[in-house]
């Protein structure tokens, strides 16, 4: 475990560099580390106090972006480190609650919210973040009766090669576009669902040949080990269970660089690990993370939970 400055519940994470990490999380915190986690830097957003920030997203240690969660929703971005933030995008429109955000590059990224007026709510940027704009509803299947997604991690949507991108449901479905989330279709995926804490909570796409692993499960019983993972080979057009779960509820899934065989999954009762595409997980720790991230090109990850909780792994 690393020192942490805060008790706050640290939702939002990413690891830009095995030396440089933002976390953020409820009562408008955000941290920054730029040593590998021996320091970390509470760094206040202005009348953000009563916020749960959910996701953040940096490009390096001057420049990211923060996503609420619930209303206002809202996202700022820094330039300076975090010494000033600008509202970049900001809607008070009944249903909006944001679950998470992606990117594809320093450019392109994407966002996804609940439904609003019976449609999901998605926006996209081309200029980083400084601009959003909303998907027409037109272009993305109509959510189910009920259906919603999940702000556990900031993972629930996930981006891959040549504008791939997905977003998992409440109701076991993966929403995905080939075409940088202009147009969208539903597909179906073997994850528990039909309550409202259970459904696929976190994506990953590591790499250019289709492969990929959904995580999620039953929040409220976050010990069964029932439809927590699936895989994909085929860059999420078709899923499948893993022949060996999680032990249990799943929040979220990080793929390890250089392999793609290798991922690190994490929930509120535990962390597990696989070598072989998502098939099949060992348990590796008891204790519980809301997210987890590895650093580009290294073998270090990072993970956040409640409590302020922090730690450091050193894969092999």
């Amino acid at each position: 475990m690393l020192n942490s400055p805060v008790t706050a519940s640290l939702r939002g994470l990413c690891v830009v560099s095995d030396r440089v990490v933002w976390a953020s999380g409820s009562g408008g915190t955000v941290l920054r580390t730029v040593d590998g986690g021996s320091i970390w830097t509470q760094l206040p957003v202005p009348d953000a106090g009563k916020l749960d920030f959910r996701d953040v997203h940096a490009f390096d240690e001057k420049i990211a972006l923060l996503m609420t969660a619930g209303l206002p929703a809202r996202f700022y971005r820094t330039d300076d480190g975090g010494i000033t933030w600008d509202i970049v995008y900001e809607t008070n429109d009944a249903g909006a609650f944001f679950d998470g955000m992606a990117f594809w590059d320093n450019t392109r990224g994407i966002a996804m919210s609940d439904p609003v007026q019976g449609d999901f709510l998605l926006i996209r940027t081309d200029d980083g973040g400084k601009t959003w704009k909303e998907v027409p509803p037109g272009d993305i299947d109509k959510p189910l009766d009920g259906e919603a997604g999940f702000a556990a991690s900031g993972t629930s949507i996930a981006v891959g090669p040549d504008g791939l991108t997905a977003f998992g449901t409440s109701k076991a479905r993966i929403l995905r576009s080939t075409d940088w989330g202009h147009t969208w279709k539903a597909v179906a995926i073997p994850i528990q669902s039909g309550a409202p804490g259970k459904g696929v909570f976190s994506i990953c796409f590591p790499d250019k040949d289709g492969h990929g692993v959904a995580v999620g499960g039953d929040f409220a019983a976050d010990t069964l080990r029932n439809a927590t993972a699936a895989y994909t080979v085929d860059h999420g057009s078709t899923w499948h269970p893993a022949s060996t779960m999680p032990w249990g509820f799943r929040s979220c899934v990080t793929a390890v660089p250089g392999n793609t065989n290798e991922y690190l999954a994490v929930g509120t009762s535990g962390c597990d690990y696989s070598q072989d595409g998502g098939r099949t997980w060992k348990h590796v720790s008891d204790t519980g993370f809301h997210t987890v991230q590895c650093a580009p090109k290294s073998k270090h990850a990072f993970s956040t939970g409640s409590d302020g909780r922090i730690a450091m792994w050193i894969l092999k």
